[in-house]
């Protein structure tokens, strides 16, 4: 009984970061949390338009823990497949305890326009569930997203979450947030790559984040971001052994505290499709 008060206490700090479209993977966590311009596996979740730049299939998994306590583990998996035109993606993710928790399931589909744009969408579905008499809900939410090559080193990207505002419960006409996210990216050499982004939920005062990535080497990345509402930083290391990546990160939220995050990702050998 205690152990659920306790948690019902930090409900706050859960309501602020859940069914938000909160972020994932070692790479961005430690870039500032900036996403909306990078293209990976993770672009599953972050911007499904990243997922037409993508060679071969990917498969990844991740886990990130917030405030060093268990029922804060956020975990989940991604993959993606190219196909003759476009790619195909799908993910998963799970957070919280049996006391409270949400996940997410969602396929996506991006395709490349040209040699310099990418648009992709998806469909998700929610679910929030809480202990005792509370019960669950779920909730179906889209997400369209665009990246743009302006020069061959010079990325703009956009992606718009929940456009439908979708009701997750009648009371209190609760509603998932619908978030847009504006970012660029700059490559000054093979070496050195800048993100920038803002974001803003309808609801919430705009939020930006700035991040950067250092490659001195084949296998080692070495990044660091910032970020506002909350303010943040992070750090973040990535080794690239073959076809296995691994990226570490860390971050500070003035509100939120410490959160750490560990992601895998692998790179299935075949023929490229694109």
């Amino acid at each position: 009984m205690k152990r659920f008060l306790f948690f019902i206490l930090l409900l706050p700090l859960v309501a602020w970061s859940g069914q938000d479209n909160s972020h994932y993977g070692g790479r961005s966590a430690g870039m500032g949390h900036a996403s909306v311009s990078l293209f990976d596996v993770w672009s599953t979740h972050h911007n499904q338009a990243g997922l037409g730049w993508l060679k071969t299939p990917s498969a990844g998994i991740f886990i990130q823990n917030r405030n060093l306590l268990k029922e804060f583990n956020y975990m989940g998996f991604a993959y993606a497949h190219p196909l003759k035109t476009g790619t195909i993606g799908a993910s998963f993710t799970n957070f919280g305890s049996n006391l409270y928790g949400e996940s997410k399931a969602g396929i996506s589909y991006a395709l490349k326009f040209s040699e310099f744009i990418s648009g992709g969408i998806a469909i998700n579905y929610h679910n929030t569930r809480i202990a005792y008499e509370y019960g669950s809900h779920s909730a179906m939410t889209a997400e369209l997203g665009m990246q743009a090559y302006l020069t061959d080193n010079f990325m703009l990207a956009a992606h718009l979450f929940n456009p439908t505002r979708s009701k997750l419960n009648e009371y209190n006409d609760e509603r998932i947030p619908t978030i847009i996210r504006l970012g660029l990216s700059y490559a000054f050499s093979d070496k050195v790559l800048t993100v920038l982004e803002a974001q803003k939920d309808l609801l919430h005062s705009p939020t930006f984040k700035a991040g950067i990535e250092y490659n001195p080497n084949d296998m080692l990345f070495l990044r660091a971001g910032v970020g506002t509402s909350p303010s943040l930083a992070s750090f973040g290391v990535g080794l690239k052994m073959n076809q296995m990546k691994v990226d570490i990160a860390a971050s500070y939220h003035n509100t939120l505290g410490f959160w750490h995050e560990l992601s895998f990702q692998y790179h299935l050998k075949g023929k490229k499709t694109k």
